[in-house]
């Protein structure tokens, strides 16, 4: 038995924040951050916007997508580093608002967190526990920013991107890799309820670390890089995000970027970003989808999927 995505879905909170807004806020230039990352705005939500309340919208926004109704759904995985609440998990918050009887938990992979919870929902339906699964990425990351910062207050913003997995007797996800190495946690960690992070280091080790996961993932397949239609890479950088293009050879035209829009959404990028290609028409049937992701941890994976 094989998992596959059968709907998609997200959320972005309707707050918007510029470059040109951050101007006013710390001292950065619109030029200077998107030079560096790529980014223009970022979505930021307000108090009653919670990682579970995101994660909610784009599962409804996701099940209707995939036209199953809150009892069909088997299993939800939230991914998030920014949880409500220490407990209950977000997944049973949300697991609770969609009035959904199915187990439910989260887990934290940083930003390959949506890659790691796929690869865990694809296990279920493999081994014929689930048939139907709620797979989520929701993060309130402006709650982590020290607003002083522009290192890092620049980079990130707020939303929720979901999947429906479901089993199938035909190929969907075809392989999941995911890798954790902590000795490298100093680098990319929360300290004093703030991110912290050395960029110049974190962006060296991601740039080689997604290359390798590029190789690993197509030798095992034993395909090349041409057999590959898109590239949905963790939205984290565009300079990142080129660099794994040139590596596949791919033109940035086969790639699905939101950074400009989003910012670093962490766990919901990925999804976030997928929603958007399938709506608007880019991803097609039978397309061949290779989705990467580099995160504090560090962790790192990715999954390749047949749409």
């Amino acid at each position: 038995m094989h998992s596959k995505i059968i709907g998609t879905g997200g959320y972005l909170p309707l707050k918007i924040l510029t470059n040109k807004d951050l101007e006013s806020i710390v001292d950065t230039s619109d030029e200077w951050i998107f030079q560096r990352t790529g980014i223009k705005q970022r979505h930021i939500a307000d108090d009653n916007e919670t990682s579970s309340f995101m994660a909610t919208q784009a599962s409804i926004d996701a099940m209707k997508s995939a036209n199953i109704k809150a009892n069909d759904i088997d299993l939800i995985i939230v991914a998030t580093t920014t949880p409500d609440q220490v407990f209950p998990s977000t997944a049973c918050i949300v697991q609770n608002q969609l009035k959904i009887k199915a187990p439910a938990f989260d887990i934290q992979a940083a930003c390959t967190g949506f890659i790691y919870a796929l690869s865990i929902a694809d296990n279920y339906i493999k081994t014929g526990m689930c048939k139907n699964i709620l797979v989520v990425g929701s993060e309130k990351y402006s709650s982590l920013l020290d607003w002083g910062d522009r290192s890092t207050c620049v980079l990130f913003g707020d939303g929720a991107g979901a999947v429906v997995l479901s089993e199938s007797s035909t190929h969907g996800i075809i392989s999941s890799h995911i890798h954790a190495d902590g000795i490298y946690n100093d680098l990319l960690n929360v300290e004093n309820n703030y991110i912290q992070m050395k960029g110049n280091e974190v962006f060296k080790i991601a740039v080689n670390t997604l290359g390798s996961l590029v190789d690993e993932t197509l030798d095992k397949n034993n395909m090349k890089k041409k057999d590959i239609d898109w590239l949905i890479p963790h939205q984290a950088n565009l300079r990142i995000i080129k660099a794994t293009a040139k590596k596949l050879s791919m033109s940035m035209d086969q790639v699905v970027v939101t950074i400009d829009k989003h910012g670093n959404t962490s766990a919901a990028s990925i999804p976030l970003a997928l929603n958007e290609a399938v709506k608007d028409g880019r991803i097609k049937d039978d397309q061949v989808i290779l989705l990467e992701a580099f995160g504090s941890g560090f962790t790192w994976g990715s999954v390749l999927l047949r749409y």
